[in-house]
């Protein structure tokens, strides 16, 4: 499963960085980062991933992750394994029961769908963008809690400064 895991991650991190418009591109720049899959594998994770085609401003359909009209992608790109070297949990800010977290991009939604899914008893929900989550906590909560509940989704959140 670690491997599964790992490939979506670096999926993820092809598609932020780079314009691939077809699954040919996708499946070289994979074998580049050490995944040989096939065409179907390939398909799967992109359905699972919720990959779309959006068209770029010369008229080009390349791929994009969820939630993302206008994909903002990373301008100076980095190696791929360089890359899933940073966590993407950047910071965690709070006004009252609301708390913006900000990641790297295209991280959002997939750190969102974890915290959803721990079903952490402070946070009531989530809205997630390209890199950034919205959460509304339960009122009373102390931030403290929050973040040291969020820490065992983000073991990066532990450093978080409030």
């Amino acid at each position: 499963m670690k491997a599964k895991n790992d490939r979506l991650e670096t999926l993820r991190m092809i598609i932020s960085s780079r314009e691939m418009g077809n699954q040919e591109e996708l499946l070289a720049a994979l074998r580049e980062e050490g995944f040989v899959v096939t065409q179907a594998t390939l398909s799967r994770d992109l359905k699972q991933l919720k990959v779309a085609k959006a068209a770029t401003m010369r008229g080009n359909y390349v791929y994009v992750l969820p939630n993302v009209t206008m994909y903002k992608r990373v301008s100076t790109p980095a190696q791929i394994k360089e890359m899933m070297q940073v966590p993407g949990f950047l910071s965690i800010h709070f006004s009252g029961n609301m708390g913006v977290i900000k990641t790297r991009p295209g991280y959002a939604s997939s750190i969102a769908y974890n915290i959803d899914a721990s079903n952490i008893p402070y946070i009531l929900g989530t809205i997630a963008g390209d890199d950034t989550i919205f959460i509304v906590v339960k009122e009373g909560i102390h931030q403290k809690d929050v973040v040291g509940a969020l820490s065992s989704v983000m073991p990066e959140m532990a450093k978080a400064s409030i």
